[in-house]
């Protein structure tokens, strides 16, 4: 059966290449979500004034990758425990975020957040908000590593996140034919 998450784990460029990455995974599209202003520009999300998170959502397949097992990997690969703020990047628009679309997605975020708080020496400050709308980035914010992998950003910041998630879910990733 085909769902839809979405999460919100700091610069959307570096989640979108990751989970891009894992088989059972359709689409996955950059945007905003969890704020309060209609149709909001990169711009006005980076000026902290909308209340939105970069976000990602994901469109996949849970017959191939379950929801938790999203959410896992998407708790594996940023650090839960800092509040609005993923390395150099700080701002609410960069907090860690799950946006649960029904009850049972729901449920099991929070029941992923206490199994895996023994995981990380400080707390998991991870927010849980019913997801309610989700505003598409700009064209340009979409596909980044793939249409941008030479840039220093992508090697400097995006490709150790994709080497961490290669080691973390070897079994998960897809086969060069996908």
């Amino acid at each position: 059966m085909i769902e839809t998450a979405t999460f919100g784990g700091g610069c959307y460029w570096c989640t979108e290449a990751m989970f891009q990455q894992l088989r059972g995974v359709i689409r996955v599209e950059n945007g905003f979500s969890a704020g309060h202003v209609p149709n909001p520009s990169y711009a006005r999300v980076c000026a902290g004034t909308t209340g939105h998170a970069e976000v990602i959502q994901i469109t996949f397949d849970n017959q191939e990758i379950t929801y938790e097992q999203l959410l896992k990997i998407h708790l594996s690969t940023h650090n839960p425990t800092t509040l609005n703020q993923q390395g150099a990047d700080k701002g609410t628009q960069y907090r860690s975020i799950i946006l649960p679309h029904n009850p049972e997605q729901r449920r099991i975020a929070e029941q992923v957040l206490v199994d895996m708080a023994g995981a990380f020496d400080d707390k998991i400050v991870t927010e849980i908000k019913d997801f309610d709308c989700f505003y598409p980035a700009e064209q340009n914010h979409q596909n980044y590593y793939q249409n941008n992998q030479h840039a220093g950003y992508c090697q400097v910041v995006i490709e150790p996140k994709l080497e961490h998630l290669r080691e973390l879910c070897r079994t998960l990733l897809k086969s060069e034919q996908e």
